[in-house]
């Protein structure tokens, strides 16, 4: 059942935004599907804004549930078409958010399933875990993955990640793939 989501507002500090009493976050590298996905999330086409052009997403930005509880589509890390400087400020507004954000429960990080996890990938999945922050893996755009390559895909990438196969969803937004596994999954970690 898709996600009854509402954007609420954007905010460059984890600080201006309005409490919850439970939220889950996206996070991935640019141009991993952040945005598609959400808007899959909650089948409808310009809740999240989507451009081809990675880094477009460069706030914080909440959407909310009925329940009150919210999702949050922070901005990509890696390459992305702006200034050094502010792709610099951006780690800051992370970094901050997943660290002090107290109704953070749950912290989806998106691999791009036909490439496997980059290097900066697994150095944010590193940092996630030095800092204990709870985490589940999903990995997009499943449908870009051959159908005979789609067994050894999933096996390296969770090895990657040094996790087992069935620990990663696998999701593609432009097809609708695994997409009402992941809203269960929020829906639960968010007990709406």
């Amino acid at each position: 059942m898709p996600l009854q989501l509402t954007f609420v507002t954007s905010a460059k500090r984890h600080v201006d935004l309005p409490d919850s009493p439970g939220e889950v976050a996206f996070v991935g590298r640019s141009n991993v599907g952040k945005s598609s996905l959400i808007n899959a999330l909650a089948n409808r086409r310009q809740l999240a804004k989507v451009s081809n052009t990675p880094g477009r997403t460069q706030l914080i930005n909440m959407f909310t549930l009925p329940s009150g509880a919210t999702v949050v589509d922070l901005p990509g890390y890696g390459y992305a078409a702006v200034p050094g400087r502010e792709r610099a400020t951006w780690q800051a507004m992370i970094e901050g958010y997943l660290l002090e954000r107290e109704p953070l429960v749950l912290v989806f990080v998106l691999v791009d399933g036909e490439i496997g996890p980059t290097k900066l990938d697994l150095q944010m999945l590193a940092w996630m875990q030095a800092n204990a922050v709870p985490y589940q893996i999903v990995a997009t755009k499943l449908d870009k993955v051959k159908p005979s390559k789609l067994a050894g895909r999933r096996q390296q990438l969770a090895g990657a990640c040094h996790l087992e196969e069935d620990d990663v969803l696998w999701v593609s937004a432009s097809k609708g793939s695994g997409i009402d596994r992941l809203q269960g999954h929020v829906n639960a970690m968010l007990s709406v």
